[in-house]
């Protein structure tokens, strides 16, 4: 019985629309490939560019109409929210975010920018600039950043013997129908973003103190597809138990599998160095814990009650098409 709902269950992630859409990144890298692509590596979570003793840290993010129509200020706010936990999963702090917004109605427009400005006060980033039409025919945001890293953390370090933490914030709830895990937009407030400032200070500090080199934010593709885009940008294999992973109760596998929480990142890390950074983490009230091991074999294998299936193999169906 166990055996055929793991089966199910990694059938049902493996052929999700989330993941589908990683896969859509090969067309567009391709196109777009770098004239010198060892000057800055495509893949990562965010472009990390050198300067001077440190990196800047460039992405961007964009948002489907059907969710900027029917959740306009949460829309806003999440453009900054999402945007800043890329720039800390490279290990770096956010500097700045420009918007790129076109709505039907100024009404529409305003609940959006209600939202982003609501995001940017909470994260402590500003809106410095960006693009607005308010005589669209459709409603979209687009949201790019700006941050620094002294230290990376990146998608292409991992190292076959690392264990893989888990980091997630399970203070959170629902985005119903969405499969958004926020654990963010209730605390939006400058006095309660002060703790959402610190928390993704952990971030920055673990890369500074050499703790951890590798790390992902967790993304709409859910845990194991981030771990599957780490995997495949290190070219390294996984081994993941899906009991150890961080999960909040009453949520079931397959829906917690398949969320986007807005505290939730992926580390590696040597072993002797995992007790640290989970504690760093418990002491701010967030859950942490080992929930695999790097090896060298370039396949993510999956455990759940002693059955163990392969989740994907990279050597044989690339993701993003960036392994090294």
């Amino acid at each position: 019985m166990m055996a055929h709902m793991l089966t199910s269950l990694l059938h049902t992630l493996r052929n999700a629309r989330a993941l589908a859409g990683k896969q859509d990144i090969a067309q567009a890298a391709a196109i777009l490939k770098p004239d010198n692509p060892a000057a800055i590596r495509l893949g990562d979570d965010c472009a990390a560019i050198p300067d001077g003793d440190g990196y800047l840290l460039l992405a961007s993010e964009g948002f489907q109409d059907s969710f900027v129509r029917s959740m306009p200020w949460f829309a806003g706010y999440c453009g900054v929210m999402v945007n800043v936990s890329d720039i800390a999963a490279m290990g770096g702090r956010p500097v700045a975010v420009v918007d790129a917004l076109w709505s039907d109605t100024s009404e529409a427009a305003a609940s959006i920018l209600t939202g982003l400005h609501d995001g940017a006060r909470t994260y402590g980033v500003p809106v410095v600039g960006g693009h607005t039409n308010m005589r669209s025919t459709h409603n979209s945001l687009s949201v790019a950043i700006l941050g620094r890293a002294r230290r990376l953390l990146t998608s292409f370090d991992a190292r076959p013997g690392e264990v893989l933490i888990a980091a997630i914030d399970l203070r959170g709830r629902w985005h119903d129908p969405h499969p958004f895990w926020d654990a963010s937009s209730a605390l939006c407030s400058t006095q309660q973003g002060a703790r959402l400032r610190e928390d993704m200070e952990l971030l920055p500090r673990i890369a500074e103190d050499g703790l951890s080199r590798a790390a992902k934010d967790i993304s709409m593709a859910g845990v194991l597809g981030t771990a599957l885009m780490l995997a495949e940008c290190s070219g390294v294999g996984m081994t993941i138990a899906l009991e150890n992973i961080p999960r909040p109760e009453h949520a079931p596998m397959e829906r917690w599998l398949s969320a986007f929480p807005s505290y939730g990142y992926l580390l590696t890390a040597r072993p002797e160095d995992a007790p640290i950074i989970m504690a760093r983490f418990h002491e701010r009230g967030i859950a942490a814990a080992v929930i695999g091991q790097c090896n060298g074999s370039r396949q993510l294998d999956v455990t759940w009650a002693d059955r163990t299936e392969i989740f994907w193999d990279l050597a044989q169906a690339p993701l993003m098409g960036f392994a090294p």
